[in-house]
């Protein structure tokens, strides 16, 4: 009670010591007698009946004053605390107007939470809700109401300890005073003992206190009990390695476990952004594995957009949790290891929506995992859509399951704050940067076009000048990669027989001039830029270096220009050996395996990748990132189709992503072979995919899910809305959806257009993982015998690249002439593929097909593809793919039998035919016309093809096979524009084809009058002679049979040939005694009798204008027509009908 005595005036509160008067000390003039003897008090002479006050008058006694002494050392402290403290109070307002003036807004504060309480077993992850909640219509600032945090009850601890310490020195202090501080306390003493009344009131005081507060607990307790029970913590045990946890350790992601956990603990749906190295791919499933949500029988997923990244981190995942492939398995589109006792599962995210196709709750999976969300791949975005439905349906069915979407950027705006995505936003948790620090250095100047060369002698003066540590280069394309590795190669060769030392012996030249034979010529040496140092010190270099970079201090600034010695650098220096390694996805994967593991001893690791190294993949011991600042992507133009592959700029977050591959195991540095400057004007964020491709296969599998408003759907970033009217389009004239209208209101019709219903071809195209115009093909294959084939030209059509690129420049003159002879071979056997007649005229597609078939015939070996221009993976893909289409057109249809053959015999003509057939009936809208002699304007257009949507021509690529024979009418799987557009994937048609199997491409006229229409007894239909033109260039075709076209003039000349008898032969014996000309149903005064306009009436009511439906009339009805007919025959024939009627 020190402190309180001391602050809340103790003097005033205390009883007051006065010393009463006694009775003979009192001088009254006045004494009134009362019973006992007793006297008055207070009476005096004015008035003897005044009652006396019970208020004794006090007499104040006069204390010593004490005498003054000096602070101690702990009051001084004290004192100077309090002072100090108000000083602070007297700025706190100051403080909180200045706060709240940078103070976050109130969606932000709710997304925040706080780690006071780390460690402690209580919630870290709180959501703030504010005051003003409740108030309706009101919308005001939360403001910051005071600076206390987290240390307040240690402080008011520490403060109770000094309070106590204090209370004992003064006790000591008054003990060890003189007598008068004796006396005075004993003559307090007995004054400041409580009565026995006063101390009975406290006693009822706090006892009703104490049972208030009891009280109070209970009821909170209860409260927290209704809120939610509790339920055992689930912790399921982990072996792992020691060195495998200390790694583990040092990972960011591992000090906000107790966050994350609480937060999908919490919540549906969480959003975790944690940059690159920050390990949330690896570390979140096993934080989620720990928590129990996989024991049970629930699965954890994690979806990845590449299937390098989902192998790799499957496998690493069950390295550091010391769980077998079993456990930790993964799924891919052709392979995996999926078992019945698999735990986590990692998967591309197109096999995860399949699985929604089967089993739209997903009801195997607790957690679902799409991780690199920022990549924003079409997969992605079309499954975050999916979950955000699937997630609160499950839990309404009681089947709790939760979502997890993972960014490596702060782009989280399309997620959180899409309303028709996630009615209430998720919460987003932000991860620490990576682990360690990445100096970023820019080029002064940025190179437009040999940005290769300047990456090539950015690397030579980083191996030459910097400590050692792992290079990772960022390229376009393939052939950017191979020609930057044989440079690189080229300037320090490595051999694996040889050891490298840091500076040349004499003892090892003399061991390599004895080796070496005796015809080899010895380098050349040039004296004028020798060097007494050895040459890996770099001092040329780094002088350079210094010379250029005066005002930058730094010798890791590389400034990269056109230097005079850049032409010296390509000389071979064996003395610093550099291990060159490529990396993009159409290498093989046993070669993509070594940029994983460590280099060869006294060498530098240099891998020269695409942006497939971008994300996911983490290459050990990177230190040096060379950031060429673009990327090659394919752009789709919406009107006409043409796709085309463009090297454009790259995106603010791209760009740190790929610097943050420099700082997973050590400071890192990332050199951008661009300016400042340019990266300002890059954008902040890569555009998402799905707006810059075609959508037609993902409106088909949404259409598949029952979702018929695809513009209703959630997506994340929604495609424009021309690309799903396309989509729809093209899907209609395949026969997948329903046509919509023709008639009825505008508005109607506009909304029936966006969501038309799928048809049953359309559940079937579905079922096949292919596009919708290959998946059409596929469904019109079972025709003699063609399935097998129609299966091979898809996958091979599927897979892309299947053939060696020989094009390529070569590091020598021997590989120059190496090359040539594999390209010729490769010339050579595509002619003997190509065939000859009729298979010549299925083309680039004849290729494929023979290409598939002869490699599959040799056990489809190693050996085979290399020498024969094949691409042994690409070989292997179709092979699965192949057994993926077989399953699953025997799925679709039982009776189909089809199977893979290896020994798969050479289609005959006319399996050739009925082939070219299929493919114009899936690639209809992929059509081209050879430009005409009168058509030739302009030279250009020559050997030219015309296309309906392009204005410029289109050409047969020179390698095509059917470059020479340029037939009249090719399909084309695609166009690709490179120097000039080239089909690719061509196949020639005959013109009679297109309106028979294209019908909804074609304008038709009106039927010709000679030859007149006529009935088809094997049909049983009307048919007539038609001209057409195709399409909006409106080209001529010829002349075909067509089946008459709907209107009352078919009803005409049904009922004109069921008078003659060809419909129903039985009344064709009584044709010759009609009453009328049967001919008279077609003329313009048919209406004058009465006989004609029954007939007509009757079968326009039940729509009959074709044999089937006749039938189908008189099934229902076996007196329909009789009593029309017999009004065209005599009375005497009736009965003799009546007997026949039906005539079938």
């Amino acid at each position: 009670m020190g402190r309180l005595r001391k602050k809340y005036n103790w003097k005033g509160r205390q009883q007051s010591t006065s010393v009463q008067k006694t009775a003979g000390d009192r001088q009254t003039d006045v004494q009134v007698e009362i019973q006992d003897g007793a006297e008055l008090k207070g009476v005096d002479e004015c008035n003897v009946l005044v009652l006396p006050a019970t208020r004794t008058k006090k007499q104040k006694v006069e204390r010593p004053v004490p005498k003054k002494r000096a602070l101690t050392k702990k009051q001084r402290k004290n004192l100077e605390k309090v002072l100090e403290q108000k000083e602070k109070k007297s700025h706190r307002a100051e403080i909180l107007s200045k706060l709240a003036e940078v103070q976050l807004p109130e969606s932000e504060l709710k997304l925040l939470y706080t780690t006071s309480k780390l460690g402690t077993g209580d919630k870290l992850y709180q959501t703030k809700e504010s005051v003003n909640e409740d108030q309706e219509g009101v919308s005001s600032t939360v403001r910051i109401s005071s600076l206390s945090g987290a240390n307040r009850k240690r402080r008011r601890a520490v403060d109770d300890e000094e309070e106590e310490e204090e209370e004992k020195e003064r006790s000591e202090e008054d003990d060890s005073e003189g007598s008068d501080s004796s006396e005075e306390d004993e003559e307090k003493a007995p004054e400041e003992e409580p009565t026995e009344e006063q101390q009975a009131l406290t006693e009822e005081v706090k006892q009703k206190e104490t049972e208030v507060k009891e009280e109070k607990k209970e009821d909170v307790k209860e409260e927290t009990h209704k809120k939610e029970d509790c339920k055992p913590a689930v912790f399921i045990p982990v072996d792992r390695l020691p060195e495998i946890q200390e790694a583990r350790l040092r990972l960011p992601i591992l000090a906000e476990e107790q966050v994350i956990m609480e937060a999908v603990r919490e919540n549906e749906c969480v959003v975790l952004c944690g940059e690159t190295g920050s390990g949330k791919t690896t570390q979140v499933p096993q934080f989620l594995y720990e928590a129990g949500y996989a024991s049970s029988a629930g699965i954890i997923a994690v979806t990845e957009p590449r299937r390098v990244a989902a192998i790799s981190m499957s496998q690493r995942v069950a390295t550091e949790m010391n769980l077998p492939g079993r456990v930790v398995s993964y799924q891919i589109r052709y392979e995996g290891n999926v078992t019945e006792d698999t735990k986590i599962k990692f998967m591309t995210d197109g096999v995860l929506l399949k699985e929604i196709q089967k089993d739209f709750l997903l009801q195997k999976y607790s957690v679902v995992i799409i991780d690199e969300a920022h990549e924003r791949s079409v997969y992605t975005d079309i499954l975050i859509g999916l979950l955000s439905r699937i997630v609160p349906l499950r839990n309404k069915k009681g089947l709790p399951m939760k979502l997890i979407i993972m960014s490596a950027t702060l782009r989280v705006e399309d997620f959180t704050e899409n309303k028709r995505l996630f009615r209430s936003p998720p919460p987003v948790i932000k991860v620490e940067a990576r682990q360690f620090a990445v100096t970023v250095h820019f080029n002064k100047r940025t190179q437009m076009d040999n940005y290769t060369g300047e990456a090539f002698r950015k690397i030579c003066k980083i191996h030459r000048m910097l400590p050692p540590g792992s290079i990772l280069v960022f390229l376009t394309g393939q052939a950017e990669v191979h020609s930057v590795c044989r440079r690189l190669r080229k300037a320090f060769p490595y051999r694996p027989s040889r050891e490298h030392t840091d500076s040349m012996e004499t003892d090892d030249l003399k061991k390599s001039k004895r080796a070496k034979k005796k015809n080899v010529s010895l380098p050349r040496i040039n004296l004028d830029s020798y060097s007494v140092l050895p040459v890996d010190e770099g001092d040329e270099d780094r002088q350079a270096g210094i010379d250029e970079d005066d005002d930058e201090g730094s010798d890791l600034e590389l400034e990269l220009g056109d230097h005079p010695e850049s032409d010296q650098e390509e000389k071979a220096d064996p003395s610093i050996p550099l291990y060159v390694l490529p990396l993009y996805s159409l290498l093989a994967p046993e070669q993509q395996a070594k940029v994983f593991r460590p280099p060869p001893a006294g060498a530098r690791l240099c891998v020269v990748a695409t942006n497939v190294a971008e994300t996911s993949l983490t290459i050990p011991g990177v230190k040096y990132v060379v950031d060429c600042g673009r990327v090659k992507k394919r752009f789709y133009d919406r009107v006409t189709g043409v796709s085309a592959f463009k090297v454009t700029w790259i995106s603010q977050a791209s760009a740190n992503q790929r610097a943050g591959r420099a700082g997973r195991t050590e400071p890192g540095h990332c050199y951008r072979l661009y300016s400042s400057a340019v990266f300002g004007d890059f954008g902040l964020f890569s555009e998402a995919e799905i707006t810059r491709r075609p959508v037609d296969d993902l409106v088909l599998q949404m259409k598949d899910l029952n979702i018929e408003k695809v513009v209703n759907f959630p997506f994340p970033t929604p495609p424009s809305s021309e690309a799903l009217i396309a989509a729809e389009q093209l899907l209609i004239s395949l026969g997948a959806l329903e046509e919509p209208p023709r008639r009825g209101r505008l508005g109607a019709i506009e909304r029936a257009r966006l969501s038309c219903p799928i048809t049953p071809l359309g559940r079937a195209m579905a079922a096949f993982p292919v596009a919708p115009r290959y998946a059409k093909m596929l469904a019109l294959g079972r025709q003699q015998g063609c399935m097998p084939y129609v299966i091979t030209i898809v996958a091979a059509m599927t897979v892309r690249e299947i053939f060696e690129d020989y094009d390529r420049p070569a590091g020598s003159e021997e590989e120059s002439t190496k090359m040539a002879g594999k390209k010729a071979r490769s010339v050579q056997m595509r002619r003997l593929w190509a065939g000859q007649g009729q298979a010549l005229q299925l083309g680039d597609l004849m290729v494929l097909l023979g290409a598939v078939g002869a490699c599959e015939f040799a056990g489809c070996t190693r050996q085979f593809c290399e020498e024969n221009g094949l691409r042994f993976k690409a070989m292997l893909e179709i092979r699965r793919l192949r057994g993926q289409l077989t399953n699953a057109v025997n799925a679709v249809c039982s009776d189909a039998g089809v199977y893979m053959d290896n020994k798969m015999a050479p289609p005959t003509e006319s399996q050739v035919m009925f082939l070219r057939q299929i493919v114009l009936a899936g690639l209809g809208d992929h059509i081209a016309r050879r430009v005409q002699a009168e058509e030739l304007l302009d030279p250009k257009w020559r050997n030219g093809y015309k296309t309906p949507l392009l204005d410029d021509p289109v050409f047969i690529h020179p390698s095509s096979a059917l470059n020479k024979t340029l037939p009249e009418f090719v399909v084309y799987q695609e166009v690709m524009e490179t120097t000039k557009m080239y089909m690719k994937g061509v196949c020639a048609v005959q013109v009679e084809w297109i309106p028979r199997l294209l019908p909804q491409y074609c304008h038709f006229s009106l039927p010709e009058e000679s030859p007149a229409p006529w009935y088809c007894p094997l049909i049983g239909r009307v048919k007539c002679q038609q001209q057409s033109t195709f399409f909006r260039v409106s080209w001529k075709l010829p002349a075909v049979e067509m089946d008459y076209p709907e209107g009352l003039e078919r009803y005409k000349l049904f009922a004109k040939f069921f008078l003659e008898g060809q419909v129903c032969p039985k009344i064709q014996q009584f044709s010759t005694c009609l009453l009328s000309a049967p001919s008279t149903m077609l003329k313009t005064w048919a209406k004058l009798q009465p006989r004609t306009e029954v007939l007509l009436s009757a079968l326009a009511s039940e729509k009959v204008d074709n044999r089937k439906a006749l039938e189908a009339a008189w099934s229902k009805n076996k007196k329909y027509l009789m009593s029309a007919y017999c009004q065209w025959i005599p009375e005497s024939l009736h009965a003799k009908v009546s007997k026949i009627w039906p005539p079938i």
